[in-house]
């Protein structure tokens, strides 16, 4: 799924991305609030100051640049892949 796919179907309402293929995405500073990325692979991804408050990213594979810059306040990260998240 592409950034721009992502983004106006989230705007359009959608919020269940579970299992999507966001691997290299450049989401940053995207507004992901309360979205369901359960399972969805994030590898390479860019979420630098992206709004992940209240996401679910249970079971993600998350290698993320720049994650300790990301909102994620209340972000499910249960049985989360965390491959270079130094610093959470």
């Amino acid at each position: 799924m592409t950034r721009e796919e992502l983004l106006e179907r989230y705007a359009a309402g959608e919020r269940d991305f579970s299992g999507a293929d966001l691997s290299e995405a450049n989401l940053l500073g995207a507004n992901l609030e309360r979205a369901n990325l359960s399972g969805a692979n994030l590898s390479g991804a860019n979420l630098k100051w992206a709004n992940l408050y209240g996401a679910d990213l249970s079971r993600a594979n998350l290698d993320l640049n720049g994650w300790r810059e990301a909102e994620r306040g209340g972000a499910d990260l249960s049985g989360a892949i965390l491959d270079g998240a130094i610093g959470l």
